[in-house]
């Protein structure tokens, strides 16, 4: 059985108009997905800016609740449970947030930051409390003589680590990193990545990876997910993704992304267009007004998320695995 299992779930933001702010639509950041994480696997979920990535995870934790659907967590919805029963569930589920620089109260010590979960759990607290903060920093990379000092006195990186360090202060089984290196140079990525590896294997963690760099992602996932304006369009193993890509969207994507070696040439795929707006978006396939491969059929009905053989999951009437058109 999966550890997380999402079904349908939906996030539609209302919009206003006028005075009393009559309802004018819905933004729809996450429109009926449909997801499957296994335990101890790193699910990538790639993408670009607004389509949703973020408010997908948010809303598995139900930091930010949903329109509809339903999420599965070790074979129970969250989203049916009341607020007391899903506080002791919030053990089993963290985020690591995307600014080390916004997501730590510059008022805190950092043994009160990490050590905050210990307290609102009933963990631990007093000794016991400063020698599992302790513990922890040096999981991550830090020392005993930071546990007093407070956030600006830190690096992006060393913010980033302690972000980490809070995360797995209430011993979490499941945790979505939201975008945790975008905003760190490109030496401390590479180290925050083999630091989250390294504990994913000695902790058994699993990780909901999100982020709009392919080339971290494919470092990082056993399986990469493809969102585009709320929807799943592809999903498959990350060395399937890489190399044998089937949605238009994907392999625009994957033809944006630099290779190290100068003398070798790939084809960049431009799509045509601008994004969609997500409170108005195109009717069928919401990808058919920049795709070059576009038949009749796409603009009139949504093509499903159909896989072929091994998982490889493509929502495409021309390149699925049923091919309609």
């Amino acid at each position: 059985m999966s550890l997380l299992e999402i079904r349908d779930l939906r996030k539609h933001f209302p919009v206003g108009e006028g005075l009393f702010s009559r309802n004018k639509g819905a933004v729809k950041a996450v429109d009926g997905v449909n997801l499957t994480v296994e335990e101890g696997e790193t699910l990538g979920l790639v993408g670009e800016s607004g389509c949703g990535k973020s408010t997908l995870g948010r809303t598995i934790l139900r930091l930010i609740e949903p329109t509809g659907g339903e999420v599965i967590f070790q074979g129970k919805n969250l989203l049916a449970m009341p607020q007391r029963e899903l506080r002791d569930m919030r053990r089993q589920m963290q985020i690591i947030f995307q600014d080390p620089y916004a997501s730590l109260n510059p008022r805190m010590r950092v043994g009160d930051i990490v050590g905050e979960g210990l307290e609102i759990h009933k963990l631990a607290k007093g000794k016991a409390k400063r020698e599992r903060v302790i513990e922890l920093l040096h999981q991550v990379g830090l020392r005993e003589e930071h546990y007093d000092r407070y956030p600006h006195e830190f690096s992006g990186g060393q913010r980033q680590r302690i972000g980490i360090a809070r995360a797995l202060a209430v011993n979490p089984k499941f945790i979505v990193c939201d975008e945790p290196v975008s905003s760190l140079d490109v030496s401390i990525q590479a180290q925050i990545i083999n630091l989250l590896q390294e504990l994913q294997e000695k902790m058994h963690l699993t990780y909901l990876f999100i982020s709009h760099d392919l080339r971290v992602v494919e470092h990082i996932s056993h399986r990469v997910a493809i969102m585009y304006l709320g929807k799943i369009v592809e999903i498959a193993k990350s060395d399937t993704i890489y190399q044998e890509a089937k949605h238009p969207y994907t392999r625009a994507l994957l033809s944006a992304v630099p290779i190290p070696d100068m003398s070798k040439k790939k084809e960049r795929v431009v799509l045509e267009g601008d994004v969609p707006s997500p409170v108005n978006p195109p009717s069928g396939c919401t990808f058919h007004p920049r795709c070059s491969y576009r038949e009749a059929i796409c603009d009139k009905i949504e093509p499903p998320l159909e896989f072929y053989a091994g998982g490889h999951g493509v929502s495409c009437h021309v390149f699925g695995p049923n091919k309609r058109a």
